[in-house]
C-alpha cells in the first residue's frame, strides 16, 4: 500500500511542476525549466547536428591551392533549392530543432522573452540555413535576434554572422560598412576579434583591396582560438603577399604554417613548402640544398597523401635547371599519383604536351594537349586556348608526316645500290629478331594459356556453370584469350587502321583525330607484305620510287609541307624560330617557283619580328630587285599603302568573284576561280575559291558535278577549314538531298511557283520580260502579293520566277488572274511548280523529267 500511495504522490507532484510550467507564467519555475530544456535538449541536439554537417562540409570541400583560397571552407552550389528542401539533412535537423526550441519553449510574455536560450536557438537557426546555403534566410534569423534580442550576451556573433550572409549575398560594401562599426564600437577579443576580422578580409579580398585584407588576416591569426583557422589564415596571407610581388613577406607567411606543423591540416604545411619552392631564387640560390629538401619532402612516409603535388614541384625544379629528362619522369610520377587536384593533372599533361612540341613530336604533343582538355572545365578559357592549339596540331602533324616521310623517301632515292642494300639488309635483321621476340612471348603466352585452360576445364568439369548442369566453356571464349585477342586487334588495324569507337565508324572519312582517313593510315609496307617478302631487302628496294615524274611529285609534296608548316608556325604559333627554320629548309631544296617569293616574303617578315634588321633588310631588297612586279614588292616599296585596301590582294579579287557569284554569273564564277587558283597556287585563300567554284558548279550543273568537287575540296584541303565545311557538307548535307523522287503536291504544300523558261536568250530579254512583270503586271493582281525573281538553271536555260501562290489550281491557271491588257503583255507559256520541286529539279537538273510527269 505504502509503495501505491508513493507512486500516487510523485504521479500528482510531477504533475504539478508540468502543470505550473505554463509559457504563458512569469515564474521561476517556467523560465527555469524552459531555459533547462532548451539548453540542454533542443539546442544540444540541433548543436550536435551542426557541427556533423560542417564536418561533412569540410571533407567534401576541395581547395584549389592554385588560387587564392577563401576564408571560409564552403563550396557554393549553383543548384536552386526549392522550399522545404535541404542540402545536408544535418542541417535541416539542426534547423528543426531550433525551430522546436522557439516554438516550445519561448516564453515571449508582454512583448519581452523571458527565456535566455531563444537567442541562442535563433542564431543556431541562422547558421542551419547559411550552412544550408539559404542565405536570405538566415539573414532573417540574424537580424530578428538584432532586433528583438539587443541585450543578448550573442549580440556581436550575430552580428557577424549577419554580415557573413552580407557576404554570400554579394552585399561586400554594406558587410565592411557594418563590421568596421562594430570593430570600432565594441572592444572585441579572442574568437570574436578572429571571426569578425577574417570575415571582413574577405569582403575586402572580393572588391580587390589585398593590403587591408592581408592586415586584417593577421589580427586574425593572432587572436583566434583555432590551430586550423590559424594555418589556413597565414596561407592565405602568403598567397596575397605573392599576389603583389613581395617573396620574402610571403615565405615569412608560409614558416609561421610550417611551424605549426601537425598542430594544423598537413596539407597547409605541404602546400606553405610548395609555395616556398616556387619563390626560390634559382639564379643566386643554392639549388643543391632546394634539392636536398625536395627529396626529404618526396621521401617522408607522412607526405605520401601529397606525392602528385610533391613530384610535381620536383619537375619543376628540374625543368628550371634544363634537366627535361628527370623532369618529364616526374610529372610521369606525379599523373601516376591517384590526384583529385584536375588542374594539377592539366599542367602536367599540359607541360609534357609543350615539351614534346618543342621536340617536334606533334602527334604525342596532341594526345597530352586531349588529355589536358579532359580535366579542365568544358568552354573555360583555359580549355579555349589547348583546344584552339589542338586543333592547329592536326595539320602540323599531318604536314610534319608529309615531310618526313618524304625527306626519308627522298634519302633512300639518293643511295647508291649497295648503300640501298646495306640499309635495308639492316632493317630486316631488325625485323627478324623482333619477329623471333614476338614469337617467344607467343609461345610462352599459349603454354600458360595451355595450363590455365587445363585447370579451368578440370575445374568446369566438377562445377556446372550456373543454372544449366553443363560445363562452363569460358575458358574457350575467344575474348578470354589474351593471344587471340592481340592477334585480332592487330588485324583490325591493319585492315581499317587506328579507328574511334564510335557510330558509323566504316565511313572512308572517320579517323582518330578529325582528319580524313587517308592522311592517317597506320598501315606499313612490311604489314602488306608476305612471309617470304618481309625478310627480303630486294622487296623494300623495289619500293623506292625509281620514275622521275614519280620522283618529283614527292619533291613538290615536301616543299608544300614545308611551306605549310612555315606559315602554321608563323601565323598560328607565333613560333619564329620554327617558321624561319621551314623557310629556309625549302628555300634550300630547290622548291617550284610559285613557292619561292611568298616564302621570301613571309621570312623577311618574321626577320622583322625577330628583330633581325640585318636578315629582314637583305632580304627586302632581294624581294625588290628579283620580283620588281609583284604584289609583294608593291607593298614593301609603299609601306603606307600595306594598311589600306590592297586592289590586288587575294581577299580584294575574292570578293569580286564572290559579287559575281552573287549576281548567278556561275559560268564567270568558275573560270575566275580556275585562273585565281593558279595564280594563288599555295596562299590560304586558294582554299576558299576552291569552295566558291564548287558552290558555282553545284547551282549550275547540279548534284553530281557538285558532289564532286566537294569531294575533292574535302580530299585536297582537309585540313583547312574550308575543307572541313566540305567534309561537314559532304556527310551531312549531301545525303540529304540526293533523292529525285518528286513529291506529289498535297494539302500540306502551302507555297507554288509559276515558272517562265527561256532558252538561249539574252540577259536584256530576259530582264525585260522581269520588269514588265514587276512593274506592270503583278501589282494588277488582286488578292494575292506576289514577287518574281530571275533564276539560273543551267548555262543555256534561264527561269523568271513568280512567288507568292498557295494554291496548285491557281498557280495553274495563273493567265486567269492577268487582264486582258496584262495577257497581251505576258504571253509566254509557264508552267506551275511546288516549292518542293523546285528544289529538286534545281538540285538535281531533271527539268525534263518533271514536264513529262507533270504533262501526263
Amino acid at each position: 500500500m505504502k509503495t501505491s500511495y508513493r507512486a500516487i504522490l510523485a504521479f500528482l507532484f510531477f504533475t504539478f511542476v508540468i502543470t505550473s510550467c505554463s509559457r504563458k507564467k512569469d515564474k521561476f519555475l517556467s523560465r527555469n525549466f524552459h531555459a533547462v530544456t532548451t539548453e540542454f535538449n533542443a539546442l544540444y541536439n540541433g548543436g550536435i547536428a551542426l557541427e556533423q554537417g560542417r564536418t561533412e562540409l569540410n571533407k567534401s570541400y576541395i581547395d584549389n591551392y592554385w588560387e587564392v583560397l577563401p576564408i571560409e571552407r564552403m563550396q557554393i552550389d549553383e543548384e536552386i533549392i526549392l522550399p522545404g528542401q535541404s542540402k545536408n539533412e544535418d542541417f535541416n535537423r539542426a534547423e528543426e530543432k531550433a525551430v522546436k526550441a522557439i516554438q516550445k519553449h519561448s516564453m515571449n510574455i508582454d512583448g519581452k522573452e523571458k527565456n535566455p536560450q531563444i537567442d541562442e536557438a535563433y542564431l543556431l537557426l541562422g547558421k542551419a540555413r547559411y550552412f544550408d546555403q539559404r542565405f536570405i534566410p538566415s539573414l532573417e534569423a540574424f537580424n530578428y535576434i538584432l532586433y528583438k534580442y539587443p541585450a543578448s550576451d550573442k549580440i556581436n556573433q550575430a552580428k557577424v554572422w549577419r554580415e557573413k550572409a552580407n557576404i554570400r549575398l554579394e552585399n561586400d560594401e554594406l558587410a565592411i560598412k557594418n563590421l568596421k562599426r562594430l570593430l570600432e564600437q565594441e572592444n572585441l577579443e579572442g574568437q570574436e576579434l578572429a571571426d569578425a576580422t577574417s570575415i571582413l578580409a574577405q569582403a575586402y579580398l572580393n572588391i580587390k583591396v589585398v593590403d587591408t585584407a592581408i592586415t586584417l588576416l593577421e589580427i586574425a591569426s593572432n587572436a583566434t582560438k583555432s590551430n586550423d583557422e590559424r594555418g589556413r589564415y597565414c596561407f592565405i596571407q602568403g598567397q596575397l603577399y605573392n599576389q603583389l610581388g613581395y617573396k620574402d613577406s610571403a615565405n615569412i607567411a608560409f614558416d609561421k604554417v610550417i611551424e605549426l606543423n601537425r598542430k594544423t591540416p598537413r596539407i597547409y604545411m605541404i602546400s606553405a613548402h610548395i609555395e616556398k619552392v616556387k619563390n626560390f631564387d634559382y639564379e643566386n640560390g643554392n639549388t643543391m640544398e632546394l634539392w636536398e629538401f625536395l627529396t626529404e619532402l618526396e621521401e617522408n612516409r607522412e607526405n605520401r597523401p601529397f606525392l602528385d603535388k610533391i613530384y610535381h614541384q620536383i619537375g619543376q625544379f628540374h625543368q628550371q635547371r634544363g634537366s627535361d629528362s628527370l623532369a618529364v619522369t616526374y610529372y610521369n610520377k606525379s599523373l601516376r599519383e591517384r590526384s583529385q587536384d584536375k588542374q594539377l593533372k592539366a599542367r602536367n599533361y599540359q607541360i609534357l604536351g609543350d615539351m614534346n612540341f618543342n621536340a617536334s613530336i606533334y602527334r604525342l604533343a596532341g594526345a597530352y594537349y586531349d588529355s589536358t582538355m579532359l580535366n579542365l572545365k568544358l568552354n573555360s578559357k583555359p580549355y579555349r586556348t589547348i583546344k584552339r592549339k589542338r586543333d592547329n596540331l592536326d595539320d602540323v602533324i599531318y604536314y610534319e608526316d608529309i615531310a618526313q616521310v618524304n625527306d626519308s623517301i627522298l634519302k633512300l632515292v639518293n643511295f647508291s645500290e649497295a648503300e640501298k642494300l646495306a640499309y635495308f639488309e639492316s632493317y630486316v635483321e631488325k625485323l627478324k629478331i623482333q619477329a623471333e621476340e614476338a614469337k617467344e612471348k607467343a609461345e610462352a603466352l599459349e603454354r600458360k594459356n595451355t595450363g590455365l585452360n587445363t585447370v579451368n576445364n578440370n575445374i568446369n568439369s566438377v562445377i556446372p556453370s550456373r543454372g544449366t548442369g553443363v560445363p562452363s566453356q569460358a575458358a574457350l571464349f575467344y575474348f578470354y584469350n589474351p593471344t587471340t585477342v592481340s592477334y585480332g586487334k592487330n588485324e583490325f588495324v591493319k585492315v581499317w587502321g587506328d579507328r574511334v569507337l564510335e557510330d558509323n565508324w566504316r565511313w572512308s572519312h572517320k579517323s582518330s583525330s578529325g582528319i580524313s582517313s587517308s592522311r592517317n593510315s597506320n598501315t606499313t609496307i612490311e604489314d602488306l607484305a608476305s612471309e617470304e617478302e618481309r625478310f627480303n631487302p630486294q622487296f623494300y628496294i623495289s619500293k623506292i620510287p625509281s620514275n622521275e615524274k614519280e620522283i618529283d611529285s614527292i619533291y613538290k609534296d615536301r616543299n608544300y609541307a614545308y611551306y605549310q608548316l612555315g606559315l602554321i608556325y608563323k601565323e598560328k604559333f607565333k613560333e619564329y624560330e620554327l617558321a624561319k627554320d621551314k623557310f629556309n629548309n625549302l628555300l634550300n631544296s630547290h622548291p617550284e617557283e610559285r613557292l619561292v617569293l611568298p616564302s621570301k616574303y613571309n621570312l623577311y617578315k618574321i626577320y622583322e619580328l625577330l628583330g633581325e634588321n640585318s636578315e629582314a633588310e637583305i632580304a627586302k631588297n632581294e624581294i625588290i630587285n628579283n620580283y620588281p612586279d609583284s604584289r609583294y614588292t608593291n607593298i614593301l616599296t609603299n609601306p603606307d599603302l600595306a594598311s589600306e585596301k590592297d586592289e590586288s590582294s587575294p581577299e580584294s579579287i575574292y570578293e569580286t568573284v564572290y559579287a559575281l557569284y552573287e549576281n548567278q554569273e556561275y559560268e564567270k564564277v568558275i573560270s575566275e576561280s580556275d585562273n585565281y587558283i593558279s595564280v594563288f597556287d599555295s596562299e590560304p585563300i586558294v582554299p576558299k575559291f576552291e569552295l566558291l567554284k564548287a558552290s558555282a558548279t553545284g547551282r549550275l550543273y547540279g548534284y553530281e558535278s557538285y558532289s564532286k568537287a566537294i569531294n575533292y575540296l574535302s580530299v585536297t584541303y582537309a585540313n583547312t577549314e574550308e575543307g572541313k565545311q566540305a567534309q561537314e557538307i559532304e556527310t551531312k548535307v549531301l545525303p540529304r538531298i540526293a533523292a529525285t523522287e518528286f513529291v506529289e503536291n498535297d494539302d500540306l504544300e502551302k507555297h507554288y511557283k509559276v515558272v517562265f523558261q527561256f532558252d538561249n536568250a539574252t540577259k536584256e530579254d530576259i530582264n525585260m520580260f522581269d520588269k514588265t512583270l514587276k512593274e506592270e503586271v503583278l501589282p494588277n493582281i488582286k488578292y494575292y502579293k506576289l514577287s518574281s525573281s530571275v533564276d539560273v538553271y543551267n548555262p543555256n536555260t534561264t527561269f523568271v520566277i513568280v512567288h507568292g501562290l498557295h494554291n496548285e489550281a491557281v498557280a495553274k491557271t495563273f493567265d486567269q488572274l492577268l487582264t486582258k491588257e496584262d495577257k497581251q503583255k505576258i504571253k509566254k507559256p509557264f508552267f506551275a511548280i511546288s516549292s518542293n520541286n523546285y528544289k529538286i529539279i534545281q538540285i538535281h537538273k531533271n527539268l525534263e523529267a518533271y514536264l513529262n510527269i507533270s504533262n501526263n
